[in-house]
């Protein structure tokens, strides 16, 4: 939908062609009427008693004191809406003050002119009716005007909070929207009777299939913007039923940021119904370490690193380094942050986490004082073909940067971790295990905050489940899925970089932050309601657990505490330090059978040297 911008510069349009002076005119009229009436009145509609000369003098004073002091208040300088409630004030200020320069005049000198000294106390209100009506009919008149067309979409609102009257205002006042309101729905009972702009609330969710039918209608639009995705559920299989399109609003995030507006409705997407809202942890209080600090983020140029990056220029570190070995992630990442993607600055570092190296001239060069550590391989399947891979960059990669962290001083590290690390059963999961771990052991042999932070499936990353099923609808099909009861938790790309930057913040050294991510999610029903969105007539296809994968994923180990000493929503639990000196591929090599020995061998000898 077109944003309100659209209704303005329309609005301004008709504005203009009616003309401040016309309705300058208009209101030295009210006056006139006013005031005469209000003579009358006093006289007892006797007109015979109404002495016509210094009551045409008052009218004439009373219309150039209204366009003065009108003009002072801004009311012909087209700064308000017309009928808007900063109209109605200003112009209610203009009419008090015109009636004080004039009446007090009048009040002291009025029976010499015979004139009734409360003339215009009574003309006060008479005029400021008469204005105001006119600015309304104007209002609706330019509402007339640029109403939707009579073929826009036949719309249901969900929702008659404030939200839902912008939303309904705005569609009424765009003809080009694309969508006529005919109907609200709302579940709280006090708003049966309610009508906004004419549109009327016409019963409950229960009833949306009879509301739909007798409505006529072909699209629900959700307006609640903090809308729970158990709700959303219940409202898109209702609609859906009932042959409806299903819309919501932008992320209240867009809105706040500029991004969008209130009237930009989306179609309801996959990650509205799985997804959850972040959990507010006053980021903005707690985030205060970055400020003006050299912050560095490993893996710069992936899903999280880049989004990342985003959330932490917002707290104005004295310089960010994206470090990554992925030039185009670089450039995507540079482009989104500084407008540009020149990569010609020093604010992106081509570099590789398993070149010990490298790293160590870049730390000591740049010398940051935050480290994010976000690069990693984390795709399980590809990780169970190639064990060898997994060791060198998440296990021997964390331990290099690790290492010229501790070399350079930096004061905080927070390592990435997956929920595949609790209760490792696959060659990710122990990796990244063994990363949480030597993260710990690294708080344990210095004085500063070096700590992870574990979460599970991160909605739309690169690669992950969402754009898979994306991909293969579009396809055509199948759709694989490993087993009918496969179930996973899942937050956003935003709630995951948030719970990071927080953990910074909140956590202590040697510590795993883990946020309770509520219930896991039937991957069978995310499918489902993906192939109905689609309209798509798709085929499921149940290919089996793959090797080292669980059926049900679990964010803290058997063996591991759950302790929320801060905030509910967040776990803390103690990773166990293991030193690099006991890190053993050959078992590693044992337990996964690698066939890339020698190569192995030879950069774990480079590791520790």
């Amino acid at each position: 939908m077109a944003n309100s911008l659209r209704w303005n510069s329309q609005y301004n349009e008709h504005l203009a062609r009616f003309g401040h002076g016309a309705q300058s005119l208009l209101d030295a009229v009210a006056w006139t009427v006013g005031l005469i009436g209000a003579v009358y009145f006093r006289y007892e509609f006797d007109s015979n008693q109404m002495n016509w000369s210094p009551l045409l003098a008052v009218c004439a004073a009373l219309a150039i004191s209204q366009f003065l002091f009108g003009w002072i208040f801004w009311l012909y300088r087209g700064r308000y809406s017309s009928g808007s409630f900063e109209e109605a004030a200003a112009l209610l200020l203009t009419v008090f003050a015109v009636a004080l320069v004039v009446g007090v005049p009048v009040f002291i000198f009025g029976s010499g002119l015979e004139i009734p000294r409360s003339a215009t106390v009574i003309a006060l209100p008479l005029a400021f009716l008469l204005m105001g009506s006119t600015r309304y009919l104007r209002r609706l008149n330019s509402h007339r005007l640029i109403k939707p067309h009579s073929d826009a979409k036949r719309t249901l609102v969900y929702g008659a909070g404030h939200m839902g009257h912008l939303l309904i205002r705005n569609m009424l006042a765009d003809r080009h929207a694309g969508y006529h309101p005919v109907g609200l729905i709302d579940d709280d009972l006090t708003k049966r009777n309610l009508r906004i702009a004419g549109v009327p609330v016409l019963g409950d969710s229960s009833r949306l299939p009879d509301i739909a039918s007798l409505a006529q209608a072909e699209v629900l639009i959700v307006c609640i913007t903090r809308a729970e995705s158990g709700l959303l559920r219940s409202i898109s299989d209702s609609a859906f039923s009932c042959g409806l399109q299903v819309k919501v609003l932008p992320a209240l995030s867009e809105i706040m940021d500029g991004k969008a507006e209130p009237a930009d409705v989306r179609d309801i997407a996959i990650e509205d119904l799985i997804g959850r809202h972040p959990v507010d942890t006053e980021m903005a209080t707690i985030a205060g370490y970055l400020k003006g600090k050299r912050v560095l983020v490993t893996g710069a140029g992936g899903s999280i690193g880049s989004e990342l990056c985003r959330q932490i220029v917002r707290f104005e570190p004295a310089e960010l380094m994206m470090l990554d070995r992925d030039e185009s992630g670089l450039q995507g990442a540079q482009i989104s942050i500084a407008g540009h993607g020149l990569l010609d600055t020093k604010d992106v570092v081509l570099a590789d986490i398993r070149d010990s190296e490298a790293l160590g001239d870049i730390f000591r060069e740049r010398k940051p004082e935050v480290v994010f550590h976000a690069a990693a391989l984390k795709h399980l399947p590809m990780l169970e073909q190639y064990p060898g891979e997994a060791w060198k960059t998440n296990v021997l990669g964390t331990l290099n940067v690790l290492n010229v962290a501790r070399e350079a001083g930096v004061s905080t590290f927070v390592n990435i971790s997956t929920d595949k690390a609790a209760d490792p059963s696959s060659v990710l999961g122990h990796s990244k295990r063994l990363a949480e771990q030597l993260t710990a052991w690294a708080a344990a042999n210095g004085n500063e905050r070096y700590l992870s932070v574990r979460f599970g499936n991160v909605i739309g990353s690169r690669g992950s489940m969402l754009p898979t099923f994306q991909s293969l609808i579009a396809a055509g099909g199948p759709l694989t899925i490993t087993h009918p009861e496969v179930t996973r938790f899942f937050m956003t790309i935003p709630e995951a970089c948030q719970l990071v930057v927080q953990a910074g913040g909140i956590g202590s050294p040697g510590e795993v932050l883990i946020l309770d991510m509520g219930e896991p999610v039937r991957i069978q029903d995310v499918a489902e309601r993906m192939i109905a969105a689609s309209g798509k007539d798709i085929e499921i296809v149940y290919t089996g657990l793959r090797e080292g994968e669980k059926l049900h994923e679990v964010l803290v180990s058997h063996d591991e505490t759950d302790v929320r000493p801060i905030h509910p929503k967040i776990s803390h639990t103690q990773a166990s330090p293991l030193t690099p000196d006991d890190l053993d591929v050959q078992a590693w090599d044992k337990k996964f059978r690698d066939t890339d020995k020698i190569e192995v061998d030879e950069l774990v000898s480079e590791g520790h040297g």
